[in-house]
C-alpha cells in the first residue's frame, strides 16, 4: 500500500453512505440504555460470520477432518472481533466509513483499485446467500435450485421495506433470524452428543493444519468466511446510524459501545460456525463418512445418522433463516462500497438489484452446468476468493486507525496496532502459501 495522506479531513464534505439512516437512531441516558440503543450493528456484522459459505466450509471440514478445524474458526473469530473493532473505531473517531477513507487518503488509482477489489469480494460474498438460500428453498419446498436462485433477487424488496421503517427495524428482524438458527443448533446438538474431550482437543490449534493442503484449503476457506472484507466495509457504515455526542467524549464511549456489541454479536456467531462443524463432525466424521461436502448431503444423513425425524427439517430451516439473513448485509455492503469509494448515488433498488444480479448470473450458470454438486463447490471457492481479497481490505484499515491525525486524535493505541499489523500478517502468509500450493 501506498503511504496515506495523514492530514485529517472534514468528514461533512463528505455525503455519508446509508444517508436515509445516517445518526437515526439516539444515543442517550444511563450505561445500560446507551449500550442498548448501541446494540445492533454487532448483529448485522455476525450474520456474515454465519452466514450459508460458513455452513460449506464447516460441513467439509467437521466431516472429513473431525473436530481438527475448531481451532480454526476459534481464531478467526478471535481475529475478528479485533478487525471489527477496529472498523468501528474509524466509523466513529473519523467519521468516515472504511471505503470513504481510501477514497480520501489514497490516490486515485489505488482507490478504484481497492473498489475494485471490495466489489469482487461482495459478489463472492452475495453468491454464497443466493446458493445457502436456493438450497434451503429446495431441500425445504422441493424448488428447483435455478428457481430458488432466480426468487433470491425478490429479497432486495424486503430489505428496502425494512429499512424504510426504520434500521431499528431491519435489525430486530435480523436478530429475529440469528435466533432461530441459534435454537436450531441448540437442538441439533443436543440430539447428536458429541464428544466433549475430541471437541476440548479440537480447539487447541494442530501442526497438521498447515502441513497438509487439503486441510489447509479448508481452514483458509473458513478464514475467509469468518473473517470477512465486507464486514469492514460494512461496520464502519452502519455504526455512524447511531446519533452521539460528535465530541472526544461522546466518540469514546460510541468506540467503547460498539466494541462491547461487536464482541457480543460475534460471539455468538462462534457457536454458530463452531456448532455447523461438531455437528458435521459428530455425525457424519463419526460415521465414518469423511466424503460429506454437501449440504444437500448433509441434509439427507441427518435423520438417518441422528435418529432425530426432524433433525433434517431444522437443518433447513436454520439454512433458509441463516440465507435470508445475509442478504440484507451483502447488499447492504455493496451500496456502502459503492457510495464510499466512488460517490456513485443510485436509487436504493437499483443500486441493491445490480448487486444481487452480479451474484445471481453466476450462481444460474453454475448449478445449470454442474447441478447441486456444482453449488456447493462454488460455495467453498467463494469463501476461498473472500480470504484472498481481505488483505486489501485489512491493510487500508489498520492503516488509517494507527493515524492521529485521520481519527481525530482517537487512533487504535500501539498495543491494538501491533496486534493488527500481526493478525495482517498472519493473513498474506495464509493467503502466500495457498497460492504457492496452487502453483506447486
Amino acid at each position: 500500500m501506498p503511504p496515506v495522506t495523514p492530514a485529517p479531513v472534514d468528514a461533512a464534505s463528505f455525503r455519508p453512505s446509508l444517508a436515509e439512516s445516517h445518526r437515526s437512531v439516539a444515543v442517550a441516558g444511563g450505561f445500560w440504555r446507551r449500550l442498548a440503543a448501541f446494540s445492533g450493528p454487532g448483529y448485522l456484522i455476525a450474520v456474515g460470520y454465519m452466514d450459508p459459505g460458513n455452513w460449506a466450509t464447516d460441513i467439509a471440514g467437521g466431516s472429513a477432518f473431525g473436530y481438527t478445524l475448531l481451532s480454526v474458526i476459534l481464531v478467526s473469530n478471535l481475529l475478528a472481533i479485533v478487525l471489527q473493532a477496529l472498523a468501528a473505531r474509524l466509523g466513529i473517531a473519523a467519521g468516515l466509513d472504511l471505503a470513504q477513507a481510501c477514497r480520501a487518503h489514497y490516490p486515485r488509482p489505488v482507490a478504484i483499485a481497492l473498489f475494485v477489489l471490495a466489489q469482487a469480494a461482495i459478489v463472492a460474498c452475495d453468491l454464497a446467500e443466493v446458493l445457502g438460500t436456493a438450497i434451503g428453498l429446495q431441500l425445504l419446498l422441493g424448488l428447483p435450485l435455478i428457481g430458488g436462485v432466480v426468487l433470491t433477487g425478490l429479497d432486495v424488496f424486503l430489505i428496502l421495506a425494512l429499512q424504510h421503517r426504520g434500521f431499528r427495524r431491519l435489525e430486530a428482524f435480523v436478530v429475529a433470524l440469528m435466533a432461530i438458527v441459534a435454537i436450531c443448533f441448540v437442538w441439533e446438538l443436543i440430539a447428536a452428543q458429541p464428544d466433549m474431550a475430541g471437541i476440548l482437543h479440537g480447539l487447541v490449534p494442530s501442526p497438521a493444519i498447515i502441513a497438509k493442503p487439503a486441510m489447509l484449503y479448508l481452514a483458509i476457506g473458513i478464514v475467509g468466511a469468518t473473517v470477512m472484507p465486507h464486514n469492514l466495509y460494512l461496520h464502519s457504515s452502519i455504526v455512524q446510524t447511531r446519533s452521539f455526542e460528535q465530541i472526544d467524549r461522546g466518540r469514546r464511549d460510541a468506540i467503547r459501545l460498539a466494541a462491547i456489541d461487536s464482541t457480543l454479536a460475534l460471539t455468538l456467531a462462534l457457536f454458530v460456525n463452531a456448532a455447523i462443524l461438531i455437528l458435521a463432525a459428530a455425525t457424519f466424521h463419526r460415521a465414518g463418512r469423511t466424503d460429506i461436502a454437501e449440504i444437500s448431503d448433509a441434509y439427507n444423513l441427518l435423520t438417518p445418522l441422528l435418529g432425530a425425524g426432524t433433525a433434517s427439517a431444522v437443518f433447513a430451516i436454520a439454512l433458509l433463516a441463516s440465507g435470508q439473513n445475509s442478504t440484507v448485509t451483502g447488499t447492504l455492503a455493496g451500496q456502502i462500497v459503492a457510495e464510499g469509494f466512488l460517490d456513485w448515488r443510485l436509487a436504493p433498488w437499483v443500486q441493491r438489484l445490480a448487486t444481487r444480479g452480479l451474484a445471481i448470473v453466476p450462481a444460474v450458470i453454475a448449478v445449470a452446468a454442474a447441478g447441486g454438486a456444482g453449488a456447493t463447490r462454488l460455495l467453498v471457492l467463494s469463501q476461498v476468493v473472500l480470504s484472498l481479497q481481505l488483505p486489501f481490505a485489512v491493510v487500508p484499515l489498520v492503516q488509517f486507525t494507527g493515524r492521529a491525525g485521520i481519527m481525530r486524535g482517537l487512533e487504535a493505541p500501539r498495543w491494538l496496532q501491533a496486534l493488527a499489523w500481526t493478525i495482517a500478517a498472519l493473513l498474506i502468509a495464509l493467503n502466500l502459501k495457498l497460492l504457492f500450493d496452487f502453483a506447486f
